[in-house]
């Protein structure tokens, strides 16, 4: 691989922000001095990995204050020079993302354990202060991901499990998804390296054998859309490897993983979407149950596109994706994706999308009220956040996003504490069921209320899963108590 340079990350920033290549350049120069005599495991001098990490960042067309944060990030850990000496020579704003995401100094704690925890809190709840905070993290973790052939065996495999567990989440919640898949990717390369390698040269084939139908597929559509006058452009994509493996750890073969192949559509409009959908349903045949509108129901972390997957030559299995110009940003790179779409407010409008349409953001800071304990916060957001899924609807057909295992309660707590609190029964799929069924993936489900009735009751709080139901029970019980 090319040793990065500084002209290679200012030629980069220079294609669409040149007003901030002074500062770029001051803070690249300002982290080289204090990181001098500084080495890597690999041998290099210890400023080639801020400087990939603000490269990265630069892809992403990140504004000034991250890119320089995003050269400083070590700064603080690595030598004497304090926040308010960024501040001063920086401002305060690269002071503050360069302190969000320095690790917190050992001597404040009695174990390694104790201090790793509090880091991983530090990490996670960043994004409610400041989410371009994850975003430098996640350029971090992947430049180090990309860079760990050089640490021990041990190492290696520590730190794949980490970015499994807390980096590829987080990565997936703010909808940055190619980090989130070259994330998953290199951990499974260190986890299980021969599945790695075998699922690496099935792909490799598929990709072999599926030329020709794939560019058949993409001349046709491009002439159909010619022909209609409507500007797109189409991308080739393959399922990542871990995606992969994943489907054929839950059984699957490859001939039945039905977006193993995919086409990516990108038009001008949402009209376009719908009338391309249109066309290529009139030239190869679909499969009605793999159909998926996330135009009109994005996923919890925004991602919207058409899915459909259809037959194309020699009946192969191939997924399209529709979606506009601005879409196909948020889907690759997510929250993100604001940088270019909103310029210069592009930090709040992430801010603001985060509080107001993120339904785990919401969970996020629940759980962070909740447990002062470090241990127990990094434990429940591990089990309500960052495992399995599922996703449920309302009668109106919103999705509410729940950790697996939930109930009709946690469901019920989600949508209004009042309804929790007079919740008598539900009904799922049309069926009447008691408060404490276990819900399933694409339940719907509908809470019967009677504001008669006698309230929470305290065995629900065993039943529960979310820390949002739990916290509301046990507030109406206590209001209770203090009346009686």
């Amino acid at each position: 691989m090319k040793e990065l340079s500084l002209q290679d990350l200012l030629e980069s920033v220079k294609t669409y922000n040149e007003e901030s290549l002074e500062s770029v350049e001051k803070a690249y120069h300002y982290a080289e001095q204090l990181h001098n005599g500084q080495y890597r495991q690999s041998g290099e001098p210890y400023i080639s990995h801020p400087l990939n990490v603000a490269f990265i960042l630069s892809e992403m067309h990140a504004d000034e204050a991250t890119l320089c944060a995003g050269l400083l990030h070590d700064t603080l850990e690595d030598s004497e020079i304090t926040k308010e000496d960024i501040a001063e020579a920086f401002d305060k704003e690269v002071a503050n993302l360069v302190d969000g995401v320095t690790k917190i100094s050992k001597m404040n704690f009695s174990s390694k354990q104790d201090q790793n925890m509090a880091n991983t809190r530090k990490i996670i709840t960043g994004i409610t202060e400041d989410v371009r905070i994850i975003i430098i993290k996640l350029a971090d973790r992947l430049h180090n991901m990309r860079t760990l052939q050089y640490k021990t065996e041990f190492k290696q495999k520590e730190n794949s499990m980490e970015t499994m567990d807390i980096f590829v989440p987080l990565a997936y919640y703010i909808g940055a998804y190619r980090i989130k898949s070259e994330l998953e990717d290199l951990s499974l390369q260190y986890l299980y390296p021969d599945k790695y390698k075998r699922i690496n040269d099935i792909k490799a084939k598929v990709e072999q054998d599926s030329k020709h139908c794939l560019r058949e597929m993409l001349q046709t559509i491009n002439g159909i859309l010619e022909d209609r006058n409507i500007p797109h452009e189409i991308k080739v994509r393959t399922k990542n490897i871990y995606g992969i493996y994943k489907r054929i750890e839950q059984g699957y073969k490859i001939s039945d993983i039905h977006d193993l192949l995919a086409l990516k559509v990108m038009v001008d409009n949402i009209a376009n979407c719908y009338q391309t959908l249109g066309l290529i349903h009139s030239k190869y045949h679909p499969i009605n149950d793999k159909f998926k509108d996330y135009i009109y129901n994005p996923k919890t972390n925004m991602y919207q596109s058409l899915h459909t997957t259809v037959f194309g030559e020699d009946d192969r299995l191939v997924q399209t994706q529709i979606r506009t110009f601005d879409m196909d940003k948020v889907a690759s790179f997510g929250l993100t994706a604001y940088w270019d779409i909103e310029k210069g407010n592009a930090r709040n409008v992430m801010q603001e999308e985060l509080k107001n349409k993120y339904q785990f953001f919401k969970s996020l800071v629940e759980i962070n009220h909740v447990f002062a304990d470090n241990q127990e916060f990094v434990y429940q957001v591990k089990s309500e956040l960052f495992s399995d899924k599922i996703y449920v609807y309302t009668t109106k057909g919103d999705v509410i996003e729940l950790p697996r295992g939930a109930t009709a309660i946690d469901f019920a707590y989600k949508v209004h504490t009042d309804i929790g609190n007079t919740m008598v029964a539900a009904v799922v799929n049309d069926r009447l069921v008691d408060v404490d069924y276990v819900l399933h993936n694409k339940d719907r489900v509908r809470i019967i209320t009677d504001i008669m009735s006698y309230g929470p009751r305290e065995e629900w709080i065993d039943k529960v899963q979310t820390t949002r139901a739990r916290r509301k029970i046990r507030e109406f019980k206590n209001k209770e108590v203090r009346y009686v």
